[in-house]
């Protein structure tokens, strides 16, 4: 009955869930904003979504792919970049394939022939020395033409382009890094001029969506190139942690209809989670997306009845300490010595005396204000806490992990 096949937790990067958990405004922002503006001809920057491991940046973008696909928008698989990869080739390569669907190989025209040419010899060679060496527009360039002609096509077919370029803090060159945010910055501020009828020409954007996913070191990476040009273009999101009640919205239906899976007989039994175990569930993985698919799969691992139970959930929990602590020592060991010194000071305080002061005080800065930097990064670059008269933890499985037994649950 509780088969590896069915199980609908999915803990890992890149997987869209079957139990999904918040993310509704993101979710709204497409839905709402992002394609309805797009569609009007209206410009929109594209989205920037940054976080630390496990928060569940490229599953989420990955969703909205799927809304996009589902409503027949043209749409990118994953552009993931590994460190070392040349980045406009991978996207040139892909963007090559957003031109077949458009159409564009069957035109006629020698401009658009000579552009997929130039585009191909990009997403074959990558920026090589050859290939500036090479007569024509620059590579970047020619990616961006391409990506207008396809605009175009999408606006006669009445479609929506979204291109989800992953990873993003490994583009570690600053050429190649600026040459990747003017290519696709420059296709969704294009303007275009269209023929409505009874209407005659009118100007518009292209209907062109983008979302660059990664760390938060793409932050400070890019920060002193991409400057106020990258903030009209692109709005950025840092993702926290998400909220125990839109954590128990995701477990209700488990608790109140269950999850439909067929039994050894081939009928279909309703495999429920007990209330108790719902909310163990929700106390455990300190709203870390990933820690909350891996408790609720260890959890239905851990019995076979058609009920899971609280005694189950802590079993199977307690399978999965080991990977719980990995995951945030990961985190903290990714930081740098001196906020990672911060962290420390503030969870040796007790909460109520966690201001900035004292924290520097324990930590052994020479003034409070030495630790003004380090406070800010922590807050608006990587949001693990929240600074304000008294500073709070943001990001509560760092926070218990350094303040408690956590991941731990002995008594």
């Amino acid at each position: 009955m509780r088969t590896a096949v069915h199980n609908p937790f999915q803990p890992g990067s890149d997987v869209v869930p079957e139990i999904w958990a918040g993310r509704t405004e993101q979710l709204s922002d497409w839905r709402d904003v992002l394609r309805p503006r797009l569609q009007a001809g209206l410009f929109e920057r594209g989205r920037t979504v940054l976080g630390e491991p496990g928060l569940g940046k490229s599953s989420l973008v990955r969703r909205i792919a799927m809304q996009a696909e589902r409503a027949g928008d043209w749409v990118t698989p994953q552009i993931r970049l590994a460190l070392g990869t040349d980045p406009l080739k991978r996207i040139a390569a892909e963007v090559l394939k957003l031109a077949d669907r458009a159409g564009l190989p069957a035109a006629r025209e020698n401009r658009i022939s000579s552009l997929l040419e130039r585009v191909q010899t990009v997403a074959a060679s990558g920026v090589s020395l050859g290939l500036r060496d090479r007569e024509g527009v620059e590579p970047h360039t020619a990616l961006t033409e391409l990506l207008v002609e396809i605009g175009h096509a999408a606006i006669r077919q009445n479609q929506v382009v979204l291109i989800h370029v992953d990873e993003v803090q490994n583009i570690t060159d600053e050429k190649l890094l600026s040459q990747v945010l003017i290519a696709l910055g420059d296709a969704i501020t294009r303007e275009v001029d269209v023929t409505v009828p009874a209407v005659g020409t009118i100007t518009r954007s292209l209907p062109i969506a983008v979302y660059l996913t990664g760390l938060p070191e793409f932050d400070d990476r890019s920060g002193s190139r991409k400057g106020a040009t990258f903030a009209r273009r692109f709005a950025t999101t840092t993702l926290e942690p998400i909220n125990d009640d839109d954590l128990r919205s995701a477990l209700r239906p488990l608790v109140v209809t269950g999850w439909e899976t067929p039994s050894e007989d081939g009928s279909i039994v309703a495999v429920r989670l007990a209330p108790d175990a719902a909310e163990t569930i929700v106390d455990v993985c300190r709203g870390e997306p990933f820690l909350f698919q891996l408790a609720g799969q260890r959890a239905w691992y851990a019995g076979s009845g058609d009920v899971i139970t609280r005694p189950e959930v802590l079993a199977g929990w307690g399978q999965a300490e080991q990977e719980a602590t990995s995951h945030v020592e990961r985190i903290l060991e990714r930081l740098p010595p001196r906020e990672r010194e911060f962290l420390s000071a503030m969870a040796e305080l007790p909460p109520w005396e966690r201001s900035q002061g004292q924290i520097a005080a324990k930590a052994g800065f020479a003034k409070p204000t030495d630790a003004g930097t380090t406070s800010q990064r922590l807050d608006r670059v990587r949001g693990i806490i929240g600074r304000g008269k008294v500073y709070t933890f943001r990001h509560r499985a760092i926070e218990a992990f350094l303040t408690s037994d956590w991941p731990s649950l002995e008594q």
